[in-house]
């Protein structure tokens, strides 16, 4: 049986990784930050106990936080990390977001070095805000991004620029710092990252309020199922998505495919507008018709030159497959209206 670590196992995107790797026979150990949540990802996943143990990692950030974590018997094969660091306070200064980020990241691979020679893969959770270049200006001509593409935001401007600009960074840094640990310090693993969009679909950890709703879920309530019928449509926004359980099944195809050692893949469904998202809430749930912004049903297209990120190389090398837009947001929805339902009642 396959040993496998994985960080941020209670999160919304850890909560589907863990599903899929014990539902393929992995061992797991997972990492989270308190007594508590580890109780709680054990009451979401039971029976599962010989398969399951725990790490807790109060601060991912800690010189030397995954020393003890990564030692096991028997030894780890792989690490998936696809923990973030969690600010607890306001920001007031954007180093807060790129600083935190990039250790996040490097103390995993610092210790897994030191401690884990046993391990061969190592899997990191990265993002797109690390591929796309946000400054584009609206005329740029269409440009469909691949995982030869950076966001092009340099560390003085991630400094001085807002703090949507600083997480985009943060997520570039963090990758790169990875990328650039593995050439300088050639360790015992080989690395793979996974660089997705938006990430919306149906929840796996337990949520007992609306506002435990991780963001791009949160979005989703508050824009399209907490709304009017006759509410402005909400702003596109990002409009590049993935469905949670794609990219979770692309962890686990990232871990068990030789040819993808070494490898950058971008994890992405397609494209996405507010106005799509709408037309089908409203279409296939009867009690949204007078919740859900209507907008132009079957209008509002996005704009001819609005950017793609191109999942063929993962659909090519790792076989992935995607969900269906009704799939990923009516399946989503549904399950927000039962939170909400049951909140109500106090349950």
């Amino acid at each position: 049986m396959s040993r496998v670590l994985l960080t941020g196992a209670n999160g919304f995107i850890g909560s589907h990784i863990l599903e899929h790797l014990l539902n393929q026979g992995f061992s797991v150990r997972a990492i989270i930050r308190s007594e508590s949540k580890a109780k709680q990802v054990l009451a979401d996943f039971p029976n599962k106990g010989t398969q399951l143990d725990f790490g807790i990692v109060p601060d991912i950030t800690a010189p030397g936080a995954f020393d003890d974590v990564v030692k096991s018997s028997p030894p780890f094969d792989t690490i998936i990390h696809s923990a973030s660091p969690f600010l607890y306070r306001v920001i007031s200064d954007n180093r807060e977001f790129l600083d935190p980020a990039i250790k996040g990241t490097l103390e995993v691979l610092k210790s897994v070095k030191a401690h884990a020679p046993t391990v061969k893969r190592v899997v990191i959770t990265s993002s797109c805000a690390a591929v796309v270049n946000f400054g584009a200006p609206p005329d740029a001509p269409k440009k469909i991004y691949t995982e030869d593409d950076w966001n092009p935001t340099t560390w003085e401007s991630a400094l001085v620029g807002t703090q949507n600009n600083a997480y985009q960074a943060s997520k570039k840094f963090a990758e790169k710092s990875a990328w650039d640990f593995v050439e300088k310090e050639k360790p015992n693993f080989d690395l793979v990252t996974l660089t997705p969009p938006m990430v919306y679909g149906p929840l796996r950890h337990s949520v007992k309020s609306v506002k435990e709703l991780n963001q791009s879920n949160s979005r989703i309530y508050g824009l399209f199922v907490d709304s009017k019928k006759d509410a402005e449509l909400p702003p596109n926004g990002m409009h590049v998505y993935t469905d949670v359980r794609d990219l979770a099944e692309a962890h686990i195809k990232a871990v068990a495919v030789p040819e993808a050692s070494g490898q950058r893949f971008i994890i992405c469904a397609g494209q996405i507008s507010s106005q799509q998202i709408s037309d089908m809430l409203r279409k296939d749930i009867p009690e949204l018709g007078e919740r859900t912004p209507e907008g132009t049903p079957g209008g509002n297209p996005l704009p001819e030159n609005a950017y793609e990120c191109s999942s063929a190389k993962a659909e090519k090398v790792l076989g992935l497959k995607f969900h269906r837009k009704e799939e990923t947001f009516v399946k989503l929805a549904k399950q927000l209206l039962e939170i909400e339902k049951k909140e109500k009642a106090g349950q």
